[in-house]
């Protein structure tokens, strides 16, 4: 019988090197986990956590376990996260990021700065911009919310909320996005709020101020800013149901690609803007690393689940068999690789002001609100820029399919 329990000796050695760990013989640390990667500054894990996974990274001041026992595979915490209790695999969390009880927390998911949830939600493939709030009881996968200013002025989604991003066809061409990259990346928007009892129908695209009332279910788009919606109850239906369908294929392509979009213009927000500030942090260039993963596995899983739809398509238009016929030079035009090399690197206007905020000392989040309108312009500008050469290459593949000539 062993004497002691796994990982006992490396939180023996957590110990050493400073970290509160109240009660070592209720951990479990896994043989695969580099201590190495895991700072000694401020770090609390309290008893009952089970720590696993190679790349697994944990930064100054985190606090694991305070709630209830906490599961963490293969996650990168930035400093000052909190996962309170629940069950984290494959994600990441930015700095001040935090959960609460009964998390459930799948891969393809990055929190940035300061958002998160209270007790008892489910992320999966959820990007979530700076101080973007969660209630308690929701189920919030598939999706990419920006919009807010601060922690007192921030995106929100009430209690017992859903994103529905599963067919009765079993498709996941379902990601919503609520607020935009372009816009959402300068932390000046308005809040979009979500109220509770209440679900989407992915995928929609709503606008920053949106507002929609306790109860609703939104079921179509809602692309212009500083809305209030109510959404009535729907009509009975009873009619013979015909599988796959897909009577609305043109935009419902459009929302995808345009997501896809979305996420290589995120990556080089990422890769451009936001490395400084990773490289000035105690195991930043770790945490940047895994948000790159996690951008990258959150484009391949719409990658994927669009090629399976498509792949079910039947071509019985000009439009739908250029579609079926060329989905797989579609998909291949829809990647950071392909983005022209005049827009891989941000504009002088607005990364020179950051690099230097950086190389003062200024966290992320404050040199973003510290930016001189001009700046922000820029930007956008460039983020925008990205997505719709990503759009129109895409579009000009399946001409017959008459992708964003609406825009």
């Amino acid at each position: 019988m062993q004497g002691k329990p796994r990982g006992f000796d490396k939180a023996r050695q957590l110990i050493e090197r400073g970290a509160d760990i109240p009660n070592p013989w209720t951990l479990d640390i896994g043989e695969d986990v580099d201590i190495d990667r895991i700072s000694a500054d401020g770090v609390t894990i309290h008893p009952g956590c089970r720590i696993h996974g190679a790349d697994t990274v944990i930064s100054a001041g985190v606090v694991l376990g305070e709630e209830g026992p906490v599961t963490l595979q293969d996650c990168r915490l930035g400093p000052d996260v909190r996962l309170k209790a629940g069950y984290f695999d494959r994600a990441v969390f930015l700095q001040g990021a935090s959960m609460g009880l009964g998390a459930h927390v799948r891969e393809g998911t990055l929190l940035e700065e300061q958002a998160g949830g209270a007790h008892t939600v489910g992320l999966k493939q959820t990007i979530l911009f700076p101080f973007v709030t969660l209630g308690s009881l929701i189920n919030f996968c598939d999706v990419l919310m920006a919009g807010g200013t601060s922690r007192a002025h921030h995106s929100e989604v009430g209690s017992s909320y859903i994103h529905f991003n599963f067919t009765p066809d079993g498709n996941k061409t379902t990601a919503s996005l609520f607020g935009d990259v372009p816009r959402g990346v300068m932390l000046d928007q308005p809040p979009i709020f979500l109220g509770g009892q209440g679900g989407t129908v992915g995928p929609v695209q709503v606008g920053f101020g949106t507002v929609v009332g306790a109860g609703s279910i939104l079921r179509d788009d809602v692309r212009e800013d500083g809305l209030l919606v109510l959404t009535p109850p729907t009509d009975g239906v009873r009619r013979p149901n015909t599988p796959r369908r897909y009577k609305r294929l043109t935009p419902l392509l459009e929302k995808n690609l345009g997501y896809i979009a979305s996420l290589i213009a995120l990556e080089a927000w990422y890769r451009s803007v936001r490395r400084p500030f990773f490289a000035a942090q105690e195991l930043g260039e770790l945490v940047l690393e895994g948000a790159l993963e996690m951008l990258e596995r959150a484009r391949a899983e719409r990658t994927k689940r669009l090629a399976a739809l498509i792949t079910t398509i039947d071509p019985d238009t000009p439009g739908r068999r250029q579609l079926v016929d060329r989905y797989a030079e579609l998909l291949a035009s829809c990647a950071p690789e392909q983005v022209p090399d005049t827009l891989r690197t941000a504009p002088p206007a607005l990364l020179d002001p950051l690099v230097a905020a950086a190389a003062a000392g200024t966290r992320y989040v404050a040199a973003v609100q510290e930016l001189a309108a001009p700046a922000k312009e820029a930007g956008t500008a460039w983020l925008q820029a990205i997505i719709d050469d990503t759009d129109a290459r895409a579009a000009a593949l399946v001409p017959d399919m008459g992708l964003f000539e609406a825009d």
